[in-house]
Parts: C-alpha cells; sequence; structure tokens
C-alpha cells in the first residue's frame, strides 16, 4: 500500500515528459524541493489540470514511486494571475524559477524558503510595483536566497583584514565579500570591482523589506552593475555546487 503525502507547494517549473505526462518543480511546505510526476496531466480530461498552474500554490498529494513522486491529487491554493498576464512580470518569474532550480536541491523543509517566495510572487502579483521595482525583485530575491542557503557576503567589513569598509575603492571577491583596495592589490585575488552605491543597494537588499527597497529613489544605471555582481556571485556559488557534487560521486 502506498503512503500518501500532502502539503502545500510553489509550482515552479514543469518539463514535459512522453506524450502527456509532465514533471513538475515544486517547494512544498512541508518537505521542501520536490521532483513530481503527472501523468496524463497534459490532456484535456486529466483531473490534475487545473489544480496545479504553473506559478502558484496548490495543496498537492502525492505518493513515492520507483523512480519519481507522482502526483495524485492538486487544488489551487492561490494563483497569481497578474503575473501571467504580464510579459514583464512573467519574465523576472520564469528568472526567479530558473536559479531557484540550480541552488535549491535538497528535499528538506525550509520555512524561510517558503516565506520567500510567498513574498516575492505576492508582490511580483501586487499591481503598486511598477517595471523598474519588479526588476528590482529578482535580486531581491536572489540575494535573499542566497543568504538563506548560507552564502550572505560580508558588505561592512574587508574580507581580509577586517576593517570597515570606506565608500571608495572597493572589489566583490569571489570569497564572498567586499575587499579595500590595499587588499585587493596585495593579495591579487579573483574580483569585481564594485561601486559603493551598489554595495549600499545589496545592504538594503539584506534588510528583507521589498516595500521599503521599492521607495528607495535607485537609480536605473545601477541595474546593469548590479546585474553584474549579482551574476558573478552566482556563478561562483554554482561553481561551488559543482565542486560538492563531483566529491559526493
Amino acid at each position: 500500500m502506498f503512503v500518501h503525502y500532502r502539503s502545500r507547494a510553489f509550482v515552479l517549473k514543469k518539463t514535459d515528459r512522453g506524450e502527456a505526462d509532465q514533471v513538475f518543480t515544486v517547494f512544498t511546505q512541508r518537505f521542501g524541493a520536490l521532483k513530481v510526476l503527472a501523468k496524463s496531466v497534459r490532456k484535456i480530461s486529466s483531473k490534475l489540470r487545473g489544480g496545479a498552474p504553473l506559478f502558484s500554490i496548490s495543496e498537492i498529494e502525492f505518493i513515492q514511486g520507483k523512480a519519481y513522486k507522482t502526483l495524485t491529487d492538486a487544488i489551487l491554493v492561490e494563483d497569481f494571475e497578474n503575473v501571467k498576464k504580464d510579459l514583464a512580470r512573467l519574465k523576472i518569474a520564469f528568472k526567479i524559477s530558473e536559479v531557484f532550480d540550480q541552488l535549491v536541491k535538497a528535499p528538506e523543509r525550509e520555512e524561510k524558503i517558503w516565506q520567500l517566495l510567498r513574498e516575492v510572487f505576492q508582490n511580483l502579483n501586487s499591481l503598486q510595483f511598477k517595471a523598474y521595482s519588479l526588476q528590482l525583485l529578482y535580486y531581491y530575491f536572489l540575494w535573499n536566497l542566497l543568504s538563506i542557503l548560507g552564502y550572505q557576503p560580508e558588505l561592512y567589513k574587508c574580507l581580509i583584514c577586517g576593517e570597515k569598509l570606506k565608500p571608495e575603492n572597493l572589489f566583490f571577491c569571489q570569497g564572498g565579500g567586499i575587499v579595500c583596495s590595499s587588499c585587493y592589490k596585495k593579495k591579487k585575488l579573483k574580483a569585481l570591482k564594485i561601486d559603493p552605491n551598489i554595495v549600499k543597494i545589496l545592504r538594503e537588499i539584506f534588510k528583507k523589506n521589498f516595500r521599503h527597497l521599492s521607495k528607495l529613489k535607485i537609480k536605473k544605471e545601477y541595474l546593469k552593475p548590479l546585474k553584474k555582481i549579482s551574476d558573478f556571485y552566482l556563478s561562483v556559488v554554482l561553481e561551488n555546487f559543482s565542486y560538492f557534487l563531483d566529491d559526493c560521486r
């Protein structure tokens, strides 16, 4: 006899399999990140078809199969309709889904990730936030997710000498934080120069208050260097992941 498990879940990704099946990437409130097989869900007659749309919260039920957990029931709880009606919002949702899939692998309960996803999608769905604020929302999600996973960088003291940082020549180091120009020159580190204003934005992101962040007068010209630093650190973290996986094989 199969044991049936139930939990609320964010549906973050769907991958077609065979003629009518799909594999759902979900983050459940009780069990963490899971891959769940939805059999025949692409058929019009499927009872599961409308219960777990992409970018929604659903109450799901599943059983443990030989290769996959198999979806047996799905009831829609919260559908973020505005996300799906607006291309700009939808693009950000897909970026969030992609980075989540890269970083979150373990089937372990983590309430902080659940609350972060809920906060981000509720804000993404809110019509009070316009295109510029929505771009910041992706970085808000990325950096706070990295923080939850144990990768929050040091932004107040030099990572090498420990001295309080001054708003001058600063460098973001692959070791996970900011280094002063003196240490950067001495150590010949792999790092990117970072504008002190971007450091300030990152500090605000880690205060975990997006509504306050969205009200700050952050210049649009800062989005490009923010993207550069974010992509750089994400690549460093993902490289560490690959080393860890290689060691486990």
